[in-house]
């Protein structure tokens, strides 16, 4: 089983607060086309899952264009607050082998330190990790590739 897990490109700042509709910066696109483009090739994906927040479902519309058959779930579990223990339990439940997950810092390093009993290691920007595993549990997971766009 393959789970990649993908954090969004650069976005906005809030406006008046609202972090759920900050878009992608220019830069941001950039970033999420160089991934799009490695994962084009590195994956092939049962299943998107993304977060609602439009940052994130910015990033995933860059990596759709390469897999334009592949079903979309919003998962309301991957925002950046939320609890990492939720988000892999409500992963685990997916019948799918091959997931792509796009969602947010910090909720995207805690689910890569849980699942593979890894010290914390934040994600930089549109950054992809690649991991294989049996089941998604924590403690089960070993990462095998990852990239971090040059933009």
């Amino acid at each position: 089983m393959q789970l990649t897990l993908v954090r969004h490109g650069e976005a906005s700042p809030a406006y008046d607060g609202n972090d759920s509709k900050r878009q992608l910066t220019v830069r941001g696109h950039q970033q999420a086309e160089q991934t799009a483009a490695y994962l084009k090739e590195q994956v092939q994906p049962d299943i998107f899952i993304v977060s609602p927040l439009v940052r994130a479902q910015e990033t995933l519309a860059h990596i759709q264009r390469h897999f334009p058959n592949v079903t979309t779930l919003i998962c309301d579990k991957i925002k950046p607050d939320d609890d990492a223990k939720d988000a892999i339990e409500w992963l685990s439940q997916l019948p799918f082998e091959n997931i792509v997950v796009v969602c947010h810092m910090n909720v995207v390093a805690h689910i890569a330190e849980q699942l593979a009993h890894e010290h914390f290691h934040a994600f930089s920007l549109a950054e992809a990790r690649i991991y294989e595993q049996s089941v998604i549990a924590n403690g089960l997971s070993t990462q095998q590739k990852a990239f971090v766009p040059t933009r």
